[in-house]
């Protein structure tokens, strides 16, 4: 284990030296922090939108759907492919937008839209509280990782903390350039260790992967139908879940946020349509969850059934490589996501709401304190209250995806309100965390974020029909 260890921890101190010295030159303003001085071309944002998105769940959390649950994981396939293609037309409006009024966050866009700073601290309140669970799925995902790949040598928590601090120190020094940096780091390793393991363990143990899904179709055949090993999971909740995080993707404020990076409105449309290249990866995912279905029954944990069944299957030295790629595809994501809820605090609830006058120093320096504050929340989350990572970032998406009509109406329609959209969002979240307390989720099968994005559609159009247009 010797190997890996040098592996992973070299890596790890590599690719934060890396996001460290991706801000050596810059002058650290608030724009260059947050969105890069809006100079990145289509390759770095391709790079940072993958990094963002294709996270420690990519490893971890659709193999051990895949596991676990069978057939109700593919609609992890579906609804990337509708994020994409409802980003061609949303993202470049968004950018235009962006850049005419010098935006930096999801926030941002909401206050001047609306004319709203109310409404402006409602989004950046609701986006924090949503990336917290997805910041724990990366901390616990990374925890995940290192232990397995060390064999135990070097515990979970311990992986967690120096990494985080790592990602913390580049994060503090160079905002959202040398997340994007490391990114390349990232995307080069994760695709060649999903790459060697999607198509190399289906080959080793049965063939061809025809002959891994007739072994399973004979063990198990339920599990590649709906509702597969999951009685709650349908064809409802599939479609409904689909619907919820596709037309979520890209609400989700660090994704929101870099969006604005793009040089120009022609990147981020060149962007999308490369963007289902990434789908590619995930599908070899999915192959090692089933593979391991069959050669490791009766885990107890299915998110470790891709680093069990490498452990199982490949030498030390490439068990430190796969180790060494998830980390680093926690450290990216993580980046980004303290990044931009240290910036929703200090901009858009402090200055917001408290003091309208303060200097950008001002908030950039809150901003930077805030990068240690929520790094140790999140630290605190994910020793204490683990859980399993796909409900964390379903979570998530229950929240950022209420965002939705405020965002799509305000660039479309020119009718709605600011009352129909604070309305709506209110009564969504309301009605989401209603259902999830009280244990209704899935809710007549479907989804409670998307039953609360419905109320939260209808009672925006209604309202904003029976007001004064915004």
């Amino acid at each position: 284990m010797n190997i890996a260890l040098v592996i992973i921890f070299g890596t790890i101190a590599v690719s934060a030296a890396v996001g460290i010295y991706a801000g050596r030159r810059v002058k650290m303003n608030l724009e260059n922090w947050t969105v890069a001085g809006r100079r990145f071309g289509i390759v770095i944002i391709w790079l940072l939108m993958a990094g963002e998105i294709y996270t420690t769940f990519t490893f971890l959390g659709a193999s051990g759907w895949t596991y676990s649950k069978g057939a109700p994981a593919f609609y992890i396939l579906v609804y990337g492919a509708l994020a994409y293609t409802l980003s061609f037309f949303i993202l470049p409006a968004l950018w235009k937008v962006g850049k005419r009024y010098g935006l930096h966050t999801q926030p941002d866009y909401f206050i001047k839209r609306y004319d709203s700073r109310s409404l402006g601290v409602v989004v950046a309140l609701i986006g924090v509280f949503s990336i917290i669970p997805y910041l724990q799925l990366q901390l616990s995902g990374l925890g995940f990782i290192v232990e397995v790949a060390s064999d135990g040598a070097i515990s979970s928590k311990l992986a967690i903390l120096i990494a985080f601090l790592l990602t913390c120190v580049f994060v503090y020094t160079s905002g959202l350039r040398g997340a994007a940096w490391v990114a390349i780091i990232k995307d080069v390793m994760m695709i060649a260790a999903v790459g060697v393991v999607g198509i190399g363990v289906p080959l080793i143990y049965f063939g061809s992967f025809g002959k891994m899904f007739e072994a399973i179709i004979t063990k198990m055949p339920q599990h590649l139908v709906f509702p597969g090993s999951s009685p709650n999971m349908g064809v409802v909740w599939v479609m409904s879940t689909a619907l919820l995080t596709g037309l979520g993707f890209y609400m989700w404020p660090h994704v929101f946020g870099s969006a604005f990076s793009a040089k120009s409105d022609k990147v981020i449309k060149r962007n999308s349509i490369i963007m289902p290249f990434y789908q590619i990866p995930i599908l070899l995912v999915f192959m090692v969850g089933f593979t391991a279905f069959l050669v490791l029954p009766g885990l107890k944990n299915g998110d470790l059934a891709f680093l069990d069944l490498v452990h199982k299957t490949y030498p030390s030295w490439f068990m430190g490589f796969v180790g060494a790629a998830g980390a680093v595809t926690a450290m990216v994501p993580s980046a980004i996501l303290v990044l931009f809820a240290s910036t929703l605090i200090a901009k858009n609830v402090y200055q917001t709401a408290f003091k309208p006058q303060a200097k950008e120093e001002t908030v950039m320096r809150l901003s930077r304190i805030m990068v240690v504050v929520i790094t140790a929340l999140a630290l605190v989350l994910a020793f204490f209250f683990p859980n399993e990572l796909v409900p964390l970032l379903i979570l998530g998406y229950d929240g950022v995806c209420q965002f939705f009509p405020g965002v799509v109406l305000g660039l479309f329609w020119k009718r709605v309100s600011k009352q129909g959209v604070y309305s709506g969002l209110v009564a969504g979240i309301a009605v989401v965390a209603a259902l999830i307390l009280s244990k209704h989720d899935p809710f007549l099968g479907m989804n409670a974020g998307f039953v609360g994005l419905v109320v939260n559609s209808i009672i925006t159009l209604f309202v904003s029909l029976k007001t004064r247009p915004t």
